[in-house]
């Protein structure tokens, strides 16, 4: 691992304190794409992550879907953000912010999370999309406006990753088409409640934190979508009870047949996860896209 000791240099500038020191540095596991530490410093502890190698505007991004979670009010522990920067001059790209301790025991809070993520999802939005480029795992999302649910998903994310995927030859001209399929049947296919909600964009468990504070969110792949959209992932890979589920509805009751829909959003993140990982997900994806072409 790179050591990050470039950061001091930019914590001192970032909290003005030309006195500040580094004193321990703590690699962090379970991340399979960047450097994650935790800094001890004597100004604190903060968690930093860098890549040499991702997209020069990765991490301005993620600063930017934190600070709207943030923004929600949502009462669940999302970290702020001290500083992002683009590379620059031989320094990586990175992400600076405030550490959250774990909380003591096992487990979480389910219900508070089930609660704090409805009160994101209620807060209005104007129009589907966001105001800058945002990334689930390393692939940019386009967020420019649409006008409809139906579009913004199968313009800005179904039909780049399926043309992608082709490109690639991960997927056939068929296999393309299928998908080209079910995005012209998506103004039948999404449901009724189709207002734009902020969401998360990659809630799998692992984006998860039970701290001292409550449950945390973090790694957002933040947009204004459909908020059924949010749970395409959370159902993919479990994670999350019944509680969450149940104290999610409570707070913002789902519009009936979400479950049933529920695999045509899987299907965004199947195709994602065959575009970086490949294996099975494939095959997953067109199973779904074949029930719904």
């Amino acid at each position: 691992m790179r050591q990050p000791g470039f950061l001091e240099q930019e914590l001192r500038q970032a909290l003005a304190d030309d006195a500040l020191r580094l004193v321990e540095v703590h690699e962090v596991g379970g991340g399979c794409i960047h450097h994650a530490v935790r800094l001890r410093t004597t100004r604190g502890e903060w968690f930093a992550k860098w890549n040499d190698e991702c997209a020069p505007d990765l991490f301005l991004s993620e600063a930017d879907g934190l600070r709207a979670l943030r923004a929600a009010g949502s009462g669940l522990a999302i970290p702020e953000v001290l500083v992002a920067r683009a590379p620059d001059a031989g320094r990586p790209a990175y992400i600076v912010m405030e550490y959250l301790p774990p909380r003591a025991g096992a487990g979480g809070d389910d219900s508070a999370l089930g609660r704090g993520l409805a009160a994101i999802h209620a807060k209005p939005q104007t129009a589907f999309g966001f105001p800058i480029t945002t990334y689930c795992g390393p692939t940019p999302q386009d967020n420019r406006a649409s006008p409809s649910w139906a579009e913004f998903y199968a313009e800005r994310r179904l039909r780049p990753l399926a043309r992608r995927l082709e490109a690639e030859t991960r997927l056939g001209p068929g296999e393309r088409r299928l998908v080209e399929r079910v995005c012209e049947r998506l103004p039948s296919l999404v449901g009724r409640e189709t207002r734009p909600a902020l969401v998360h964009g990659d809630l799998w468990s692992g984006n998860v934190l039970a701290t001292a504070r409550g449950p945390a969110l973090v790694d957002p792949a933040a947009a204004a979508c459909a908020r059924e959209m949010e749970f395409g992932i959370t159902t993919l890979f479990g994670g999350f009870s019944e509680r969450f589920f149940a104290a999610y509805d409570e707070a913002l009751p789902l519009e009936p047949g979400w479950r049933e829909r529920n695999p045509l959003y899987q299907l965004y993140h199947l195709l994602n996860h065959h575009l970086i990982f490949g294996g099975h997900y494939g095959a997953s994806a067109l199973k779904i896209a074949r029930r719904y072409a």
